[in-house]
């Protein structure tokens, strides 16, 4: 029941909240309820199975090849059962409607599995029969993704649809006008083949995203993620705005377990918000505190949101390099987080919670020293590993499962000489924190499977779905085993009872892995029906003439509209939805502009722009659904929570534009030592950002304060900018002498060029830059050879003939008309100058930092006499 009082709404309440938009708010009781349950277990098995080291000894090969098909069907079929059509609508038993939709969706989903054979006698086409099957196929999609996902996903698939069909209708504005297709040749590129529907985005979402939806839902099932909270509190609680430093670090870590923003929202803040108004924050504030970190848990490694393994599959790298390129502007996003509360908590002069007093860098010390000594950890794990490898090459699996089989049982011991942990309750008058050096050992063996989560990902560098199998494996272990070996530990007598828990813990587990998956599932289904129509018709090439055109070819402009277009989008979309719309859509364009201005913008560094703007998505107000979960916890408004977390996650909109121009941040071909100065330089760029938009350093600052504390920021993120403009990094050499400059470029450097000519499709003039590695020792010929490049010295250009297929720049210059009336030629040549270190800017940023720091030292020491 609402408290009227106050807004917030009961706990059931909350738990209906999040059922109704990650799992659906349907769960009946009796013989329907258990079918449904066996249901979503089955398809947790299924995928398990799927992603197994031995699938292909236990599924059937047909089965293995059409196992999109199967995930979706599974997804379509528990759409139906789970998420009511209507509010209106039963909640306590499905209508006979629903039952048919289901049956009918799962079949629809399973068509090209049944008639196989068919459709690849017909080339792999559909023919007038699939055709009409396939159209019910994306109308039964499109109903279940409205429930699931509301109504924009719905909407916005149809629209690209009827543009696939009407696309030579006069309403259609000329710009985007195309030819059309024909129903049949539509559903065949939608529903038959792999280019729609079944597209990558599904294939991703089945062979990634289930393992890891369901290793977090396990995780949380074992009980992690009190556990986490509870550490976080315990190391932070005590200090100045304390509850939301623990919502910070605490939805961090309960990131690993839930990729959606409003369930970690709902998890962490039932506890935190209340203690974070105890202490001084209004409604609006707690909330927007958990809404920023429960949001952004989606970026931090090394398990993301769904979008990063669609990453590695757009951009074409591993899941490692997703994680390197992600690790530190999430790092630095949270680091910003801690020091907003902070802030937000010293201006207030916010009182502390319990009567234990630890100084700030003791608390930040022991949390380095923790996280240090776990990356050390899980790296350090392979050298034990290689030994017995080496040694017992044939048996090493056996013995390796055998020693972290030993090592579980032994910090299940060590957990078992204590407590369990219950949740605190924050309503409490009198509130006990946590004392970490007591508890911590009640839950070390919950990183046991992040560890070798990370193992298998980042040291071993398997495949993602198998990595998280393995996990997923120990998890199943973990589940079954550690409350009767407690009891045993213990010696109490209730084992069997115990290990009955355990058994309905893994499936409620298991349960709540797939139900979870249904929204992820269609989602990504229903996207492919854009990325369809972007294949078919070609539309992406005019969407990059018209973001051209309205950015007037200025890059800076075009990501804003990019960002603005993610921002709408996310509106109504959930983040791998609009992740993959926008990334479709646009992040070519990005690249191609990119390199008409003269920058090199890495594939990688554009999807991760565009996943950044969508998950802001869920804060931005008037839709931001983390914000009216959030709001619905503390008892604000929710529109307020919304702008108070979009504030607050100004440094989450900021990032992504500092990283498109310096791809330093994301450790792009960046060393350890280069690596840890980039990431110190920018850990204090961010605080010192923070501190220029909050307004308040070491006390509150001035407006010119203000100012250049956000001038340091800018140069520490990019200090390229301000080199270039003092010594230039390249100098200008006439097109004719192209050959000559890179013959005497030193290897290992890098020479650009600007090429110009007519575009392959319209004619009209375009230009692009390329970035030539300079190796080897060989002549200028000799390294432009190497680089499948033909220089023509005609009529007074250097002309540029068509690459070889097959070498660096040949799908580069594929946009180029080679054979028309107008040649490709080299209108620019920069090869590289000696440039001082861009760090040197680093120097005098830091000075007038300081400097700012002595005289807001001054100023607060005498604020501090007068108030004396």
């Amino acid at each position: 029941m609402q408290d009227s009082a106050k807004g917030q709404l009961s706990e059931a309440e909350l738990q209906d909240l999040v059922a109704s938009s990650d799992s659906g708010a349907r769960t009946p009781a009796g013989p329907i309820g258990l079918f449904m349950a066996l249901v979503a277990v089955a398809w947790s098995v299924f995928q398990v199975v799927l992603a197994s080291p031995v699938s292909n000894y236990i599924l059937p090969g047909s089965l293995i090849n059409n196992s999109r098909q199967v995930h979706l069907a599974f997804a379509m079929f528990l759409a139906f059962l789970a998420y009511p059509a209507l509010k209106s609508s039963p909640r306590d038993r499905i209508p006979y409607q629903d039952w048919a939709f289901a049956v009918i969706g799962a079949f629809l989903a399973m068509y090209g599995y049944f008639f196989y054979n068919k459709i690849v006698a017909s080339g792999g086409l559909a023919d007038n029969t699939d055709k009409w099957f396939a159209l019910a196929g994306l109308v039964l999609l499109f109903e279940a993704a409205r429930r699931t996902l509301g109504p924009a996903m719905a909407i916005i698939a149809s629209i690209f649809l009827l543009y696939v069909f009407f696309g030579s209708s006069p309403v259609v504005p000329e710009v985007i006008r195309w030819k059309g297709a024909s129903l049949q040749k539509a559903m065949s590129h939608m529903w038959i083949t792999s280019e729609g529907v079944f597209g990558i985005a599904l294939g991703v979402s089945t062979k990634f995203v289930f393992l890891f939806v369901l290793f977090g839902a396990l995780l949380d099932k074992a009980g992690a993620g009190n556990y986490f909270i509870k550490m976080a509190f315990g190391a932070l609680g005590h200090l100045r705005g304390g509850p939301a430093k623990a919502a910070v670090v605490g939805s961090a870590a309960t990131g690993l377990i839930s990729g959606s923003s409003i369930a970690n929202v709902v998890t962490t803040g039932t506890f935190t918000i209340p203690l974070m108004k105890r202490v001084g924050f209004t409604r609006e504030q707690a909330g927007a505190v958990e809404v920023a970190s429960s949001v952004n848990g989606q970026i931090m490694p090394p398990v993301m949101g769904a979008a990063a393994f669609l990453m590695v599959e757009y951009v074409g790298v591993s899941y490692v390099e997703v994680i390197k390129a992600a690790f530190l502007p999430a790092t630095i996003s949270y680091i910003a987080l801690v020091y907003i509360v902070h802030l937000e908590a010293v201006k207030r002069n916010m009182p502390t919670l319990g009567n234990r007093a630890t100084s700030m860098a003791k608390t930040i010390g022991g949390m380095m020293a923790f996280f240090v000594g776990f990356a050390v950890l899980c790296y350090g794990v392979q050298f034990p590993v290689r030994w017995i490898s080496s040694m017992v090459p044939e048996g090493a699996g056996w013995i390796l499962a055998l020693l972290v089989m030993l090592a579980y049982v032994a910090l299940l011991y060590l957990a078992s000489r204590g407590p369990d942990l219950m949740p605190d309750d924050p309503n409490a008058e009198q509130i006990e924190l946590p004392v970490v050096a007591e508890i911590y050992k009640s839950g070390l063996y919950y990183l046991l499977p992040i560890i070798v989560l990370v193992y298998f990902l980042m040291i071993e560098q398997k495949s993602p779905g198998l990595s998280a199998f393995w996990a997923a494996s120990l998890l199943f272990v973990m589940l079954l085993t550690q409350k009767p070996l407690k009891a045993i530990f213990r010696g109490e007598s209730e084992i069997a009872n115990e290990f009955v828990l355990g058994v309905v813990d893994l499936l409620q587990g298991m349960i709540d892995g797939a139900r979870n998956m249904i929204g992820i599932g269609l989602a990504t289904a229903t996207a492919g029906v854009i990325v369809g129509t972007v294949t078919l018709t070609g539309v992406g090439q005019v969407m990059a003439d018209l973001v051209e055109f309205l950015s007037g070819g200025n890059l800076i402009a075009m990501l804003v509209l990019v960002g603005i277009l993610s921002l709408i989008l996310g509106m109504g979309l959930p983040t791998t939805a609009n992740y993959i719309v926008v990334s479709s859509l646009m992040a070519g364009v990005i690249v191609t502009l990119g390199a008409q201005s003269g920058l090199i913008v890495p594939l990688i560094a554009v999807h991760l722009f565009v996943f950044y703007f969508g998950i802001m998505a869920d804060v931005t107000p008037p839709v931001g659904l983390a914000s009216f979960a959030a709001a619905a916890v503390s008892g604000g408004d929710a529109i307020k929570t919304g702008f108070v977390a979009f504030f607050y996650s100004l440094r989450t909109i900021m990032l992504p534009f500092m990283f498109i121009f310096n791809t330093d941040l994301l450790l792009i071909d960046v060393g350890w030592a280069q690596g840890t100065l980039v990431f110190v330089v920018a850990a204090i760029g961010i605080l010192v950002f923070t501190a220029g938009t909050m307004g308040y350093f070491l006390t509150r600052n001035t407006i010119i304060e203000s100012v250049l504390l956000v001038a340091i920021a800018f140069c520490l993120f990019r200090p390229d900018f301000i080199m270039n403009r003092i010594t230039p990094p390249y100098h200008m050499v006439p097109p004719a002498q192209m050959e000559t400059a890179i013959g005497e470029a030193t290897a290992g450097s890098e020479m650009r060029i600007v090429v110009s000519g007519p575009d392959f499709m319209s004619g009209t003039e375009k230009s692009t830059t390329l970035v030539l590695p300079v190796a080897g020792d060989g002549t200028g010929p000799e390294r432009l050879d190497d680089l499948g490049l033909i220089v023509l010295a005609e009529d007074g250009l250097t002309k540029l003939d068509e690459p070889m297929f097959g070498t660096p720049y040949a799908d580069v210059m594929s946009g180029f008309d080679f054979y028309g009336d107008d040649p490709v030629v080299v209108t620019e040549v920069k090869a590289p100058a000696a440039q001082l270190p861009k760090d040197l800017v680093f120097i005098p940023a830091l000075l007038l930092l300081m400097g700012i720091v002595w005289l807001q030292r001054g100023r607060a020491a005498r604020q501090e006499e007068a108030l004396a």
